[in-house]
């Protein structure tokens, strides 16, 4: 009790000492908001890849020959079709209307199958043909033919080393089912030649034991699996050190099934966290599931607010099944569920206390959430384009916090976020980016839209504005000023930030909820494993008067990224 007593006469004494007499709790720098994600590059737009494809001719499916006693001509009133998948019998019926209802000769019969036979190999079912059974009775003018569509008899994979060859035969096999199409299967191919397990693939389709069934030989040439990055920029909130820099180590061929672990440390001089995370593929679908967590450990730092000893942990655990529903070598659609805890917990001298909105009397937060996503990638050769859509539906299951006035863990929220990126030049690139939240109700911090700062709107520090609601918008454009070497670029990058941020429950004379940044950039990339940058941006508009202690408030950003292997 005395200790409490202590506690509570130093902490006024602190705010006294700071000269904030009406500072409140709400009113500190927030030691947790919401993660700042590693940088990520911008896509290049690529053409699709050709993965070579060799298809020997097939053994050809023997006619019958003609039976004796056949008259010289007959006359065909309907042909029926048996054994056809790939085509219904109209459209069989309608290639081969030419030879019904009036006298054929013998050569014209063959003729048909010939006519079917070619239908499905211009078609891609290389391995298809019909014929005309014999000891047919014509009495009616009813001929069968009979399709036989072909398939695959075995599929061969050779150099996958770590990769397991089911990984590969899995997927083709999906795309091969009879009756065998090699466009579908070369769809297969480039897909498989986008994964980025593989380095290079080439298929060689050899006939086999029967005329209708082949033989699928693939050769892969694994891709290096293994990396380790290396990151340094000013991306954190000043009030916990905005000098971030950390390391991220990645196999994503675990053991052997195409499986990806990810281990990431990074800290600043007031915060420490801790990532891993799991994805192993479940189908031939390249569906995945994937297990994460996070933890940080924060202490403010800020002048005058670090003689409070304000510190902040947090830590997340989130499943997430992600199943692609539409897949091509230029187009992706996919959807997703996740499901997420939250937890965090302040103190201020040592004492847990409620520093943030929504949190418990002791100071901790815990959200359980329930998250809906989709996605949707389109890749040509000149650009490519990405949205992403989140519903998150917040519950009050697992001892999740719970109040009688909002925010808590019961919200529901949707997030959608895109980027468009455009290849206007060699080396020249357009790149836009937007972000959007609402919530029917108030969020806690973990919860809200950040505003501001490094991958936001420069010109103004991290998280400037931390809302319910926000909008944000980016254009930039990459100009290459110097080249040197085949790989290594220098490039200006000229750029317009806009945010908007806002809360459910808005005060009616709340002002500076836009913000705005204009500046420029360099850039320099020394080919795939050295990435520089340095933004001076431009606040437009101020909504924040604090000192410029840092570069980050100054609206200078930089980054770099390095990949040794």
């Amino acid at each position: 009790m005395q200790f409490g007593l202590l506690a509570q006469g130093l902490r006024l004494s602190l705010l006294i000492l700071i000269g904030s007499p009406l500072l409140t709790l709400a009113q500190l720098p927030q030691p947790i908001n919401p993660p700042e994600p590693f940088p990520t590059p911008i896509p290049i737009p690529q053409p699709s890849p050709e993965p070579p494809l060799n298809v020997e001719p097939p053994n050809v499916i023997p006619p019958v020959l003609e039976p004796p006693g056949l008259p010289d001509t007959i006359t065909i009133e309907r042909f029926e079709f048996t054994g056809n998948t790939a085509y219904s019998d109209a459209e069989l019926a309608e290639i081969t209307a030419e030879f019904v209802g009036r006298p054929i000769t013998f050569a014209e019969l063959l003729q048909v199958e010939t006519t079917v036979t070619q239908f499905y190999v211009e078609s891609g079912f290389v391995n298809s043909g019909a014929i005309i059974p014999a000891d047919q009775s014509l009495s009616d003018g009813v001929l069968e033919i009979q399709v036989i569509e072909g398939g695959l008899e075995e599929i061969i994979v050779t150099g996958t080393g770590r990769l397991r060859p089911s990984y590969v035969s899995s997927r083709i096999a999906v795309a091969t089912k009879t009756p065998l199409n090699v466009n579908r299967l070369l769809t297969a191919l480039q897909l498989l030649q986008l994964d980025p397990l593989i380095e290079n693939i080439s298929a060689e389709l050899a006939a086999g034991s029967r005329p209708e069934l082949s033989v699928l030989t693939i050769t892969v040439d694994p891709a290096d699996t293994f990396s380790l990055q290396l990151i340094a920029d000013n991306g954190r909130i000043p009030s916990v050190g905005s000098f971030r820099r950390g390391l991220s180590v990645t196999e994503a061929n675990l053991l052997g099934f195409g499986d990806r672990i990810n281990t990431a440390y990074t800290n600043t001089d007031g915060s420490d966290r801790y990532d891993i995370n799991y994805t192993f593929p479940f189908n031939a679908y390249n569906g995945t599931i994937r297990f994460d967590y996070y933890g940080t450990n924060s202490e403010v730092i800020e002048e005058p607010f670090d003689r409070l000893d304000i510190t902040g942990d947090s830590d997340r655990f989130g499943l997430t099944i992600r199943q692609p529903i539409y897949q091509t070598p230029t187009q992706d659609i996919a959807v997703g569920l996740t499901l997420s805890r939250e937890n965090s917990q302040t103190t201020i001298l040592g004492e847990e206390e409620p520093l943030s909105v929504g949190a418990e009397e002791d100071g901790s937060t815990k959200i359980s959430a329930i998250r809906l996503f989709q996605e949707y990638t389109q890749r040509t050769s000149r650009s490519v384009f990405a949205v992403r859509s989140q519903f998150s539906l917040g519950v009050g299951a697992f001892d999740a916090t719970i109040n009688k006035e909002p925010p808590d863990s019961r919200f529901f929220s949707w997030r959608g976020q895109g980027q468009y990126v455009r290849l206007l030049a060699p080396d020249t690139l357009l790149v836009v980016r937007s972000d959007v939240q609402l919530s029917t109700r108030a969020l806690v911090p973990l919860e809200q839209f950040p505003l501001g700062g490094f991958q936001s709107v420069r010109g103004y520090r991290q998280d400037v504005l931390l809302t319910d609601n926000g909008v944000f918008i980016s254009a930039e454009a990459l100009f290459p000023i110097v080249r040197f070497g085949e790989e290594n670029l220098l490039q200006i990058v000229p750029f317009v930030d806009l945010g908007r941020g806002w809360n459910v429950e808005e005060e009616d004379n709340q002002e500076n909820e836009t913000i705005i940044g204009i500046g420029f950039g360099l850039q320099l990339r020394l080919g795939e494993r050295f990435t520089g940058r340095i933004d001076y941006g431009i606040a437009l508009n101020e909504v924040d008067d604090r000192d410029e202690n840092t570069l980050q408030e100054a609206g200078v950003y930089f980054s770099v990224t390095y990949t040794p292997f």
